[in-house]
């Protein structure tokens, strides 16, 4: 028998979205429901997507810095992949975060469901397990927060065996010789940095002209400089027009933007061509949800078109990323609690972070966009081969990049390739979510030796005086 239960807040899903809105409701003294369509808390991000990915990553970066041990006065024996053990590490360290997921729901007194979650009315969501109904759950205000899942593309049908999506290569139990990874947005580049030094031969394709498309322009054209002399084989421009599995290998034609075609072989594809909202079969719009295409519609709140529900993370328009989510989480728990925070949330001020070798990492503008706006820029960009511990590291290749504003020299955009970029992303977001200057950014003091002195040194590079190059 299905049994009802009544809340403050409900929230539909429990990604990094989901459970960090539900745990600032509860610190707020919501009582909150949180329903989960998996027998385990934490989304995507934490089982299929953030987490296992670096984890993996941070693998490929122990392996790839003990190969150049020696030229630190190091002597190791040649290093190889042990998948095996690599996948064991990925599942301890997934669990042990979702075990702590659970504990902090617990902790702070939300009430937790299994199933999968309907939206049955503005205050209501049905629960089911197995097909069968098993709860209730009315609540005053409803947030709906059931994320994405991978895109499939029909003419890229994955099988999970030889042609993978970045679901199924998380349990790939052995290092393939080649691999074709059809995508270079940040999972494809991630991936296809992972396996590059994992030992696979790797073909990276991009339909647009580009690699990171999203990112900064300079910063494409170095990631491909980088990945080219790391050994990969890397073709923006290009698309797949055909792709058949025979004999356990999958024969592709790969067609370029000048019409060329070449056929080549592969023992792996990995399709990493972008995701899609879970927006469908959960009751959405017969229950009144406005949406555009497959997109919820939302204010600058995160109220849908029923005031008393709101809607965050992969099935908004906006950046799709995990941080995202479970800032606009917390915001609408303020709200909700009648808290509302002093500032609604800025897209525009959300860091982009990938984590391939060398890492990616941006925020705001990049330079065509600023330019585009109307806006009279200042470029200011500062290479790591002028900082001591890039040096050091023997980490030299990339930059820091810094868009300003001319008239007041307010920064509009950072863009930074090269060592630990997404670490280094972080003062420049809370540069830009104070509105401070390249001024604020140079009187900075930042400690000696270390990586940030590059955030410093680029904005004294605004003014035209950097001083290390």
């Amino acid at each position: 028998m299905a049994t009802t239960e009544q809340f403050d807040v409900a929230v539909l899903g429990s990604g990094p979205g989901g459970y960090v809105a539900a745990i600032r409701a509860g610190q707020l003294g919501l009582k909150t429901a949180i329903i989960e369509r998996d027998s385990v808390f934490g989304g995507t991000c934490l089982h299929r997507g953030c987490i296992p990915t670096k984890a993996f990553l941070h693998s490929a970066d122990l392996i790839d810095e003990i190969r150049h041990a020696s030229t630190h006065g190091v002597v190791v024996g040649d290093p190889r992949v042990d998948m095996k053990q690599v996948l064991a590490r990925k599942t301890k360290v997934v669990s042990q975060l979702a075990g702590g997921v659970k504990g902090l729901l617990r902790k702070n007194k939300v009430t937790t469901f299994n199933g999968k979650g309907t939206l049955a009315g503005k205050d209501s969501i049905a629960v089911t397990t197995e097909g069968k109904e098993t709860a209730t759950v009315r609540a005053k205000h409803i947030v709906l927060a059931t994320g994405s899942e991978v895109r499939a593309i029909p003419s890229l049908k994955t099988d999970g065996k030889v042609v993978l999506n970045s679901d199924h290569i998380l349990n790939l139990a052995e290092v393939p010789a080649t691999m074709l990874v059809i995508g270079a947005g940040a999972v494809g580049v991630e991936f296809a940095s992972i396996f590059l030094r994992f030992g696979t031969k790797v073909t990276l394709v991009e339909m647009l002209d580009r690699l990171v498309p999203v990112e900064d322009a300079d910063v494409s054209l170095e990631l491909e400089r980088l990945f080219k002399k790391q050994g990969m084989d890397c073709r923006p421009g290009t698309s797949v027009t055909q792709l058949e599995v025979k004999n356990g290998k999958a024969e592709v034609v790969l067609k370029d933007k000048e019409g060329k075609e070449t056929r080549a072989t592969f023992d792996k594809v990995l399709v990493a061509v972008g995701r899609q909202p879970n927006t469908s079969g959960n009751g959405f719009a017969e229950n009144g949800i406005k949406m555009t295409k497959e997109t919820v519609d939302v204010d600058a709140h995160f109220k849908t078109s029923v005031p008393n529900i709101f809607a965050i993370g992969d099935i908004i328009k906006g950046p799709w990323l995990a941080h995202a989510a479970s800032h606009e989480g917390i915001h609408v728990m303020h709200e909700i609690a009648g808290k509302a925070l002093e500032e609604t949330m800025s897209f525009l001020k959300v860091p982009n972070a990938t984590y391939c070798y060398p890492e990616v990492a941006s925020i705001g503008l990049t330079e065509a966009q600023a330019k585009e706006k109307g806006h009279d820029i200042v470029v200011s960009k500062f290479p790591f081969v002028g900082i001591g511990k890039a040096l050091i590291l023997d980490q030299t290749d990339g930059f820091v990049k810094i868009v300003s504003e001319k008239k007041y020299h307010e920064v509009l955009g950072v863009h930074i390739i090269g060592p630990k970029a997404t670490e280094l992303i972080s003062p420049a977001s809370v540069a830009m979510a104070h509105e401070a200057t390249a001024e604020s950014l140079a009187n900075a003091v930042q400690a000696h030796p270390t990586l940030a002195e590059s955030i410093g040194e680029a904005a004294h590079g605004v003014y035209g005086m950097a001083i290390h190059y």
